[in-house]
């Protein structure tokens, strides 16, 4: 069932003092080379003082196959530079499995062992192929946990740091609309309750009054996430067009995503409109008219 494993150490490190960057400790015949596309230079070899940079840390340090890199007080030959398969490849250092195990003080330690196992047997799912890869590995190996390499993805601390930063934004700017919107009606309100006292004295009631504002609310949140979209995209595809960021962003979001974004800003406008919809509904028409 398995086809190849290799032990892995990873370690966040500074390599100088405005730059620190995930560093992975590998084997030399480690499988996961196939993914990594070699842009200049060669492989390591166990036991030397050498790096394999990815093409964003290298662009980021400054540095190019044949620079010395020095990591912890311990010069560090670049002997390649590398296009990783994920943005946090292709932002890493690679450096032979026991030089890293001294530089951290880990002889004999790993962090992980990668597994590569071989294809599922014809009418088994894939699923179900996992889960009993990971169960004869768990009991052929007690005490050792297997993670499918997307759960351990999702999990990564980096990736949650990233997506707790990203939605730590979103709702900064989330804020920042739901405030602008309220703003927006409350002065449409206040210029229109002479309107507002018309449309009372003709015999509208207090729900239909605040559904029309909510409803002018809602539009204001419907075109703004329109064009939050649009503008969005439009950086998207710059990003992705961008060799430093090409591997970090996706030109094309996902439409449940992009129909999560609409819903949210409707919703913000919903909120935002609530109060001065509140407030026009209970305008007294005689009051209303008296205003100048």
């Amino acid at each position: 069932m398995v086809a190849q494993a290799t032990p892995v150490i990873f370690n966040l490190m500074d390599l100088t003092t405005d730059v620190n960057a995930l560093v992975y400790g590998w084997k030399a015949d480690n499988y996961e080379f196939d993914a990594l596309q070699i842009l200049s230079g060669h492989h390591f070899q166990d036991g030397k003082h050498e790096v394999m940079l990815g093409d964003l840390l290298a662009e980021d340090i400054k540095k190019k196959v044949g620079d010395t890199l020095e990591i912890q007080g311990s010069p560090f030959t670049v002997c390649a530079i590398y296009h990783g398969g994920s943005g946090l490849q292709a932002g890493a250092v690679i450096m032979p499995l026991d030089q890293l195990q001294e530089l951290s003080s880990l002889q004999g330690k790993v962090s992980t062992f990668d597994v590569r196992l071989r294809p599922a047997p014809e009418g088994e799912s894939q699923e179900h192929y996992l889960k009993r890869a990971q169960a004869q590995i768990e009991a052929a190996l007690p005490g050792l946990h297997a993670v499918p390499a997307a759960e351990r993805a999702h999990n990564n601390q980096f990736v949650q740091l990233a997506h707790a930063s990203a939605w730590g934004t979103s709702c900064i700017a989330l804020l920042i609309g739901i405030f602008g919107i309220a703003n927006t009606m409350a002065m449409s309100v206040y210029e229109r309750t002479r309107e507002i006292g018309i449309l009372r004295a003709l015999g509208w009631k207090r729900g239909q009054v605040l559904i029309l504002i909510q409803l002018e609310a809602a539009t204001l949140g419907l075109g703004g996430g329109f064009l939050g979209i649009a503008f969005g995209c439009c950086a998207l595809r710059l990003l992705a067009s961008l060799p430093q960021t090409a591997s970090l962003v996706s030109a094309s979001p996902p439409l449940p995503l992009l129909a999560e974004a609409l819903g949210i800003a409707v919703l913000a406008g919903l909120i935002a409109g609530a109060l001065p919809a509140w407030r026009a509904s209970q305008l007294s028409p005689v009051e209303a008219l008296r205003h100048d």
